[in-house]
């Protein structure tokens, strides 16, 4: 897999090393980086379902360490506004906006959703 704008290694568990991104979520997270035209700074990816502890503390593990999300780190609030804006039209189902990054995944649902951290 050939990405654009992002190197595989970017999408690490920060606890394991491991790394079970999936191909089809990359593409579209690429797809996210050109249209908002400006760099991503991936702040979490994969996390390792029992390992790592943001998971591990879950009842189920969520969409991190289902390989299909991604944590985007934003400086200001158009860059949120943007990131939020493009992945609605790109068809992004989960989105979670916080003040310093935005969440992104393409879990299977029929209505998109989307919260505040």
């Amino acid at each position: 897999m050939e990405l654009k704008y992002f190197s595989l290694l970017e999408f690490d568990c920060q606890v394991t090393g491991e790394n079970c991104m999936d191909p089809t979520f990359l593409e579209q997270l690429d797809a996210l980086r050109l249209a908002c035209g400006f760099t991503f700074v991936i702040s979490s990816g994969y996390r390792h379902p029992t390992l790592h502890p943001i998971e591990a503390a879950k009842k189920v593990p969520g969409t991190h360490a289902q390989g299909i999300a991604a944590d985007i780190v934003v400086k200001n609030a158009n860059q949120r506004y943007c990131v939020v804006q493009e992945a609605t039209k790109l068809g992004f189902k989960g989105i979670g906006v916080a003040k310093d990054f935005v969440h992104v995944d393409t879990r299977e649902t029929i209505a998109p959703v989307m919260w505040l951290y």
